[in-house]
């Protein structure tokens, strides 16, 4: 029998960061696929980012994964969502040539060292003492492995809907899995259904884009990865259409032969990304809805139209499109479908991502109930981290809320669950103020040259923008603009109050109206800080009080989860805790008393329960979780 460190299962998003994660660690790798030209394939949107979900992308690239350079590589348009409000919700969105990235993917991974690539089927798992030793495979070959991460995606049971007619399938024209699905029945896991859909593909030639509005990317466009020194593909516009009512009158006809509202699709859908039949009866007031139609590659014929995610019956679709202005004479390459998938409910995984009911075997991406590429690659990134250290017998990596976008992705599967497809948004983020996208690189660069992730020359870069940084603030803080005429003519033309005597720059810079630029008029004063550092001491300045804030606020939640819960206690034996708690306590077995008080249901008086009776067990609180600051901690949850 073949043996292996980790056998990955499924080269998607989520299987590419676990598998090329591992390997970079040291580990010997197998990937399993069942076919190599989908490695890294794009199956719905040709898009990577958005609201949310660049965060995690600039954040997989800081820890030293693979996507944000892929993106980069692959990118035909960059643009930055909300750059109008705060820095705290900017978002990275490209469009992405999926061909190029597809291909780019597969050089990558093919090219890893200690990385094997195997086309074969994963049928089932092979336990041995509650703990994962390999798998078998669809030629009934057993390959040895200490760990396995499966990162199977919509494959998991797949069922494929169009119209009434429905069958078997991961992802349209390759098949599911479905042993595999009844493997992780076999072995106790609580499964969910889930949906999620695809939109029609149509030929670019046929549309009629004179009517359309042109959506262009960025002037300056800005790359995901903080090692991309410059973007070299093409950059090209997307177009912006519209819905109507005679649109919503084909759908709201045929919605007796959508699977959605036939009831032969059960599963729980997007919520925030419905399909088109969805929002013509959920938002019936509304007269259009907006479309976006991109472009899947600069070499392909074949359009994306985001917005119109459906399941109607095929000729249904081409009568929705076809009352679309610019789409009168549209021609569909493929239909658009939905799929129902297995899920394994998210609770039953640790932060590590590794199961609670096998040990050594750990889950990734959509098979943990999220949607996205994002939020697939995120989770991939940290199985693969986690499964290396479990080999290495070294310390799980953890991200907590506080420290990561991702930290609350996974925080929030595995102690919340979820009972729709998750999707990652800056409003699930606690602490968004300082954990900005701009920052990633700061804030988690040191963690993946730590676990062998990042190149040391890339390392020395960000701890140089570190200095640099503090540099620009110390500079802001020390130099001077006096009262003067032209001064004060400036800063009353910008709306801004006249000095009355010496300010420094961090003062003005403090000023709502005032910005970089501006600060650079005043008395042509030379700051000596590169382009690439201003934003982000504009950033620090400007948001200086909130940040620090939020900081004592981070402090409060890292007191809560310092305080370790031993392993295999037995919640049964504290009596103050009701028999509903010590039930979700046992079920869940958070790892801290931090992880513990986001359990559904678990109050702030059984937290504090739970600390008193922790202390009088004497059970060893880490440094500087005295008995002070956990009455502070206790005062705080009760407020």
């Amino acid at each position: 029998m073949d043996e292996y460190d980790i056998i990955v299962v499924g080269a998607g998003h989520a299987g590419i960061e676990a598998a090329v994660s591992g390997a970079k660690m040291g580990c010997r790798i197998l990937l399993l696929t069942l076919s190599q030209d989908t490695i890294g394939k794009m199956s719905c949107n040709p898009a990577i980012g958005g609201v949310g979900k660049g965060q995690l992308v600039k954040e997989i690239d800081a820890l030293g994964g693979v996507m944000g350079e892929a993106a980069d590589a692959c990118g035909i348009q960059f643009r930055i969502l909300n750059a109008s409000k705060g820095a705290a919700v900017h978002s990275s969105r490209a469009q992405i040539d999926m061909y190029k990235y597809n291909e780019h993917m597969k050089q990558l991974v093919s090219a890893q060292e200690n990385l094997v690539i195997k086309e074969t089927e994963a049928k089932s798992l092979i336990i041995r003492k509650g703990r994962v030793c390999g798998v078998i495979t669809d030629k009934k070959e057993e390959i040895g492995a200490k760990c396995v991460i499966i990162c199977a995606g919509t494959f998991l049971g797949g069922k494929i809907h169009r119209g009434l007619e429905s069958f078997s399938g991961g992802r349209i024209d390759e098949p599911a899995s479905i042993a595999l699905a009844r493997d992780f029945k076999k072995l106790g896991f609580n499964l969910l259904r889930f949906k999620t859909g695809t939109c029609p593909r149509i030929d670019k030639d046929s549309i009629d884009y004179s009517g359309l509005i042109v959506q262009n990317g960025d002037k300056a466009p800005k790359p995901f990865s903080f090692r991309t020194k410059e973007l070299s593909q093409q950059q090209v516009p997307c177009h912006i259409a519209y819905t109507n009512q005679k649109t919503h009158k084909i759908i709201n006809d045929n919605l007796k032969y959508s699977p959605l509202y036939s009831g032969k699709i059960k599963a729980s859908g997007v919520r925030y990304c419905p399909s088109i039949e969805d929002k013509i009866v959920k938002f019936a007031d509304r007269e259009r809805h907006q479309l976006f139609l991109e472009p899947q590659g600069l070499e392909s014929i074949k359009v994306y139209p985001n917005g119109l995610s459906t399941s109607l019956p095929e000729d249904a679709q081409l009568k929705m499109l076809h009352s679309i202005e610019g789409m009168e004479r549209a021609k569909v390459i493929r239909f658009g479908y939905a799929i129902e998938h297995t899920v394994i409910e998210p609770t039953q995984i640790y932060p590590t991502l590794e199961t609670k009911l096998v040990k050594n075997l750990y889950l990734a991406g959509q098979l943990n109930g999220t949607t996205g590429y994002e939020e697939a690659a995120a989770q991939g990134l940290v199985a693969g981290i986690n499964a290396a250290l479990n080999i290495k017998n070294r310390e799980p990596f953890i991200l907590d809320r506080a420290s990561s976008y991702i930290g609350v992705l996974i925080d929030d599967l595995t102690t919340k669950g979820t009972n729709e497809p998750y999707r990652m948004f800056t409003s699930r983020v606690e602490y968004r103020l300082i954990l900005r996208q701009d920052n990633a690189d700061l804030r988690l660069a040191k963690t993946g040259y730590g676990l062998g992730l990042v190149d040391k020359k890339d390392y020395l870069l960000v701890e140089k923008k570190k200095n640099d940084i503090s540099k620009g603030m110390a500079f802001l803080s020390a130099a001077r603009v006096n009262p003067s005429y032209s001064v004060n003519k400036l800063l009353t033309e910008w709306g801004e109050a006249a000095l009355s005597k010496s300010a420094t720059l961090k003062e003005l810079l403090r000023r709502p109206k005032i910005d970089f630029t501006k600060i650079i008029q005043l008395n042509g004063i030379k700051h000596g800080i590169s382009a690439e550092v201003l934003k982000d001491v504009e950033i620090e300045v400007k948001y200086e009080g909130f940040i620090k804030r939020q900081l004592v606020e981070v402090a409060r939640f890292k007191n809560l989860e310092k305080i370790k819960m031993p392993s295999g206690l037995n919640y049964s034996l504290i009596p103050s805790l009701s028999r509903e708690i010590k039930e979700k306590l046992g079920n869940f077995k958070p790892l801290n008393l931090g992880q513990a008080s986001r359990i559904s249901g678990v109050t702030p008086a059984a937290i504090s329960m739970l600390m008193v009776w922790l202390k009088k067990q004497s059970y060893e609180y880490k440094p500087g979780i005295g008995k002070h600051k956990m009455i502070s901690v206790e005062a705080d949850l009760q407020q």
